[in-house]
């Protein structure tokens, strides 16, 4: 599927003009738990088709938050906020987040906002899928 949406893309698109991938990081203990993250693979997948490099450590989940899929939008919100912290001081102008889905919106606003407080001054986002309207 992303090998088709790159496909797609206009060659002046903006997430062409990244200058790296950041993959949304799970807590240690739930990636161990469940072997993978697949934003992380999504991420290593644009990384390479956009010939920029993946960022896998840039970006940590400090808290290990709970479970957002039975969270209402307020729920989700307040268990993200400040969640995430960037590793080092290397600064990008501007960073591709990725994740899986984007639900409300809360996690990669609390991921977009780590990199921009302490790592970029551009934040673009690419996700799987969009879940639209399911949350109260």
């Amino acid at each position: 599927m992303a090998k088709q949406c790159y496909a797609l893309l206009p060659q002046q698109h903006l997430i062409k003009q990244c200058d790296a991938v950041v993959p949304v990081p799970l807590h240690p203990k739930r990636e161990k738990q469940r072997g993978y993250n697949q934003s992380t693979r999504f991420g290593q997948y644009w990384a390479k088709q956009l010939g920029v490099p993946f960022l896998n450590n840039l970006l940590l989940r400090k808290n290990e938050t709970k479970t957002l899929v039975r969270m209402s939008r307020k729920q989700r919100w307040k268990e993200v906020e400040n969640a995430f912290n960037v590793e080092n001081n290397t600064h990008y102008k501007h960073l591709l987040l990725v994740d899986d889905v984007i639900t409300t919106g809360a996690t990669l606003t609390a991921c977009g906002n780590a990199l921009l407080e302490q790592a970029s001054q551009k934040i673009s986002v690419l996700a799987m899928a969009y879940a639209q309207n399911i949350l109260p």
